[in-house]
């Protein structure tokens, strides 16, 4: 008997949602109505990075974003951010499905690295030890960098997820297959560590599939700024189904173990 291959799911990361809604003070767009509407069409996660300034998610929203997908059953909640911030209040209080683990800075626009292991795993351990205690699944945020993998898994983590930001800059350049076969070798390193893997940062429509394809076992992507943008002229539904378009092809005529 065979095996389907694990299908990649689609988590949604709503923060670009926010920030146009926070230029206003009229609530729109609805954050909650963005999630509503992405989960109707097929996404199986939601994602927010709530950072220490609020200039995107705000604490309401993390708080109405849980109450939502406790509603839906199989629907995964995903909250990131810097566990030295505010990340662990959130993940005492709501105990999401998965917290990912970012190293950023407060005043930073984007996350831009993964974590350095050898600085920071004495301080991220009783931390990573808290969540799982809790029940809460741990990703770290990690650069695609193979002999990091075994550390993330000492230090506790379940899975780590790859910062694909050089993907995305080599895609359709003479760098790509290069770029790509540091991925595929930070994604085996990980597995063979017993980690579980994800991927998100500047994957689009574009150049998911590819990845999909290389790189083994990613059990879910979060995406956020370019859905969103591409939402602007899709609609949120549209692209969700798009996304997930990309995913499912990725996975045409692959071998079943």
């Amino acid at each position: 008997m065979t095996t389907p291959a694990t299908r990649t799911a689609l988590s949604v990361n709503l923060n670009k949602v926010a920030l146009v809604r926070n230029t206003r003070q009229l609530g729109i767009p609805s954050v909650v109505h963005a999630a509503a509407v992405c989960l109707d069409a097929g996404a199986q996660g939601v994602t927010v990075h709530p950072r220490p300034d609020a200039r995107h998610i705000r604490a309401h929203d993390v708080r109405e974003l849980h109450a939502l997908v406790a509603g839906r059953p199989g629907v995964e909640f995903n909250i990131e951010g810097n566990p030295f911030h505010n990340l662990m209040d959130f993940v005492r209080e709501l105990r999401p499905h998965q917290c990912t683990l970012v190293p950023d800075s407060e005043g930073q626009a984007t996350s831009d690295h993964g974590w350095d292991l050898q600085a920071d795993a004495a301080r991220l351990k009783p931390l990573i030890d808290q969540a799982k205690a809790l029940g809460v699944r741990v990703s770290l945020f990690m650069d695609p960098d193979p002999q990091a993998m075994a550390a993330a898994k000492a230090v506790g983590a379940d899975r780590v997820e790859l910062y694909t930001e050089s993907y995305a800059v080599a895609f359709g350049t003479a760098r790509h297959e290069a770029v790509l076969r540091g991925f595929v070798d930070a994604a085996r390193a990980a597995q063979a560590a017993g980690l579980g893997l994800n991927a998100g940062h500047d994957l689009n429509r574009e150049n998911l599939t590819a990845f999909l394809r290389a790189v083994p076992g990613v059990l879910e992507v979060s995406i956020g700024h370019a859905l969103i943008s591409d939402a602007l002229e899709l609609g949120y539904s549209a692209t969700v189904k798009a996304y997930l378009a990309s995913i499912a092809r990725a996975f045409d005529n692959v071998p079943h173990a």
